[in-house]
């Protein structure tokens, strides 16, 4: 059982909390009927997730027993079969589409949608999993329209109308995460010769160090710009949102050191859960935005 429970990944569930950000960000949160859409959401996305970590698991046992760490997923080690992990992925993304069929939406057409976000992200991460994990520069760039898929299901299923602000920030931040793991790749490689995908022949350290560095800085210069933006302003009727910057900016740097210096930026999701500096930085931003949003006003 302890098993399956790691072939699902629940730790990598953190990543679907951004399809609560439009309930946040609205001054929703703590609107019972959204939150609760929200959560529904959020439970068949951790589903679909889990199925494609399962066909991820499966297609890559051969690679990841030449990994120093993946060599002991459950799949790669032997201790769960590929059957067994078919089965689960199938369980899991049933579970998934039965949340969005079985909830009683207001509107129908919020059901095909949900089914339609839902889906592609389902058929675009097989597709990463298969075929377009292996092309540099489009592997990043996929992994980081995942997460705005999240915050899309979330807006629609709360009727909650994104703004362009939330979609470029989300994903901007997640290309940013991503190119940090994908580095990780390259030191194993440079350091080893194990080639864990044939991507990354295509980058090099020089290349992704320029890459993050680029990407850190405009995602700090258009959270900035965020935060002085008057429609910014009058929505949250507070001039003083730009004071949530020092989190951004110290989360960022933090994480540059996490991935140059410390080189252990594998699993973002693993710096939240285990680095004391990020969760604090986490926690302040998020705390901010709780007295600006709900407080303030």
């Amino acid at each position: 059982m302890k098993q399956i429970f790691l072939l699902l990944r629940p730790d990598q569930w953190l990543k679907n909390m951004f399809v609560f950000a439009p309930v946040f960000f609205s001054g929703r949160f703590t609107d019972m009927q959204c939150l609760s859409v929200s959560f529904i959401i959020f439970m068949a996305y951790c589903m679909a997730a889990s199925g494609i970590y399962c066909f991820n698991d499966i297609y890559d046992a051969e690679s990841d027993r030449l990994h120093q760490k993946k060599k002991f997923r459950p799949i790669a080690s032997g201790v769960v079969s590929k059957s067994a992990g078919y089965y689960l992925m199938a369980i899991c993304l049933l579970i998934s589409f039965l949340l969005i069929t079985l909830y009683p939406w207001d509107v129908l057409k919020t059901r095909w949608i949900l089914y339609a976000v839902v889906g592609f992200y389902v058929v675009m991460n097989i597709a990463y999993c298969v075929w377009l994990k292996q092309f540099a520069i489009i592997d990043v760039f996929l992994i980081a329209i995942g997460f705005v898929l999240r915050i899309v299901a979330g807006s629609v299923a709360t009727g909650i109308e994104l703004t362009h602000w939330l979609v470029l920030m989300t994903f901007l931040l997640a290309l940013f995460l991503s190119i940090a793991k994908r580095r990780d790749d390259v030191v194993m490689f440079e350091s080893t010769g194990k080639i864990m995908r044939k991507n990354v022949v295509r980058y090099n350290l020089d290349f992704m160090n320029q890459a993050i560095g680029v990407i850190a800085s405009i995602t700090m210069v258009c959270y900035i710009m965020y935060t002085v933006s008057p429609e910014v302003i009058e929505r949250f009727h507070c001039p003083y949102v730009y004071t949530t910057s020092i989190f951004v900016l110290a989360g960022i740097i933090r994480y540059l050191q996490v991935t140059i210096v410390d080189v252990r930026s594998g699993s973002p999701t693993k710096v939240l859960i285990h680095d004391k500096f990020v969760q604090a930085c986490v926690l302040g931003w998020v705390l901010s935005f709780v007295l600006i949003i709900y407080f303030s006003r």
